[in-house]
């Protein structure tokens, strides 16, 4: 049987040599030291690490949401560390979805209407699409029957479901998660990864996720140890 060959279609975002300096003056800090990563369709991949040492940073640039100052950054094959805060904006909305710790779900509005939230902002399905599409992306999540419970009314884990189901509503190309877990017990931690994981290699999605949590860091197809700034494997 031959090896699988892997293609350059199969990388969902990459960046090489990525600096980052945090502070000014004497406590100027190099936080991230020419960091180069891949991250593939269907690959899901845990960047662990002690706090400090660059993790959540280097998520926050490959989601566009901070600049590098040094290095380059792809999303599907299109340079984004120099482009413009308008395109930044709209590779977020298109190809990236973000979990975090905090589930960030805006309260007053129903699981339903949470889930819609990105597809609106991004604005390529009429109404009646958007709310077939949040249904069902809810049923994934195991949240069928709740879909018009306001997030108030959800628990813990109800709500980080809502979060992953969100990530997802725009079938982004990459899931980038920030401690998805941390904020749950462990029966809940395993219900959250298996489902981000599952939806998002049915989906060939990437996912790079960040984890203190070695039971979540192990079933991951990749580890990426970070020390100080740096991948030390």
């Amino acid at each position: 049987m031959s090896a699988k060959v892997n293609s350059t279609a199969d990388i969902a975002l990459r960046c090489t040599n990525l600096h980052r300096y945090l502070g000014q003056g004497e406590g100027r800090v190099h936080v991230l030291r020419g960091v180069s990563f891949e991250a593939r369709r269907g690959n899901v991949t845990a960047i662990v690490g002690p706090s400090g040492c660059g993790k959540s940073t280097t998520l926050y640039l490959l989601g566009l949401l901070d600049r590098p100052d040094d290095g380059s950054i792809w999303i599907r094959d299109q340079l984004m560390s120099n482009s413009s805060d308008s395109d930044r904006t709209a590779a977020r909305g298109e190809h990236i979805g973000f979990v975090f710790q905090f589930h960030f779900l805006m309260q007053e509005f129903s699981a339903l209407d949470n889930v819609m939230m990105p597809m609106r902002k991004l604005g390529k399905l009429a109404e009646d699409e958007m709310a077939a599409r949040a249904a069902s992306l809810l049923n994934d999540v195991g949240l069928g029957d709740k879909t018009h419970r306001l997030a108030t009314q959800l628990s813990g884990g109800e709500q980080q479901r809502v979060a992953i189901a969100r990530a997802l509503a725009n079938q982004p190309a990459i899931i980038l998660a920030d401690e998805p877990t941390g904020n749950l017990d462990a029966k809940n931690s395993g219900i959250v990864f298996d489902l981000l994981t599952r939806l998002a290699k049915e989906n060939g999605q990437a996912v790079v996720l960040v984890t203190h949590n070695p039971d979540i860091a192990n079933r991951c197809d990749e580890i990426k140890p970070m020390r100080d700034g740096e991948f030390v494997n």
